[in-house]
């Protein structure tokens, strides 16, 4: 693997808003196939081959919700890992959602993210995602949340991987 960078960035355009549309849920499971064979670096991984191979569970979502990766280098260790951090806001309690918001935190799913621009980025590719945190609440205001806010984290070798391809959903 080759070091140095290879490239230059231009000041990109002023066409790029900020917020998540939508996530995506996949139960991590080491025999659902990624596909990143056509793109040497890794970082792209196909949604294509995971259509016959596993369940994906959509979650819309509306404001308020986030994808940060921090990076973690060491000079003295010589290692880089990418924390991928997916901070969600999901309005309105319901005892279905109850159910579900535990499974979540119990498992490790590995989570494709929609931004508002139409890029989707895989969370967790290797290890999966875990729930680190959150809260269930009701609100004290009448224009206060009453949901959850959930937040994921994933130790990974590499940023998020872009998704390409139609992503199937459940």
């Amino acid at each position: 693997m080759a070091c140095d960078i290879a490239a230059g960035r231009t000041l990109p355009c002023r066409d790029s808003v900020g917020g998540l549309k939508n996530v995506y849920f996949i139960n991590y499971d080491s025999s659902v196939s990624i596909d990143t064979a056509s793109d040497t670096d890794d970082s792209v991984a196909s949604a294509t081959s995971w259509a016959a191979d596993a369940d994906v569970f959509k979650y819309e979502l509306k404001g308020n919700s986030s994808l940060t990766t921090n990076i973690q280098a060491s000079r003295e260790n010589g290692t880089v890992a990418f924390e991928q951090v997916l901070e969600l806001t999901l309005p309105k309690l319901s005892n279905d959602d109850n159910r579900a918001i535990k499974l979540l935190s119990f498992g490790r799913p590995r989570i494709v993210v929609e931004d508002y621009n139409g890029n989707l980025f895989l969370v967790g590719r290797e290890h999966g995602a875990d729930v680190t945190g959150g809260t269930v609440v009701t609100g004290a205001a009448m224009g206060d949340l009453s949901g959850y806010t959930l937040s994921f984290s994933a130790m990974e070798t590499m940023p998020p991987n872009s998704v390409t391809g139609t992503f199937p959903a459940v």
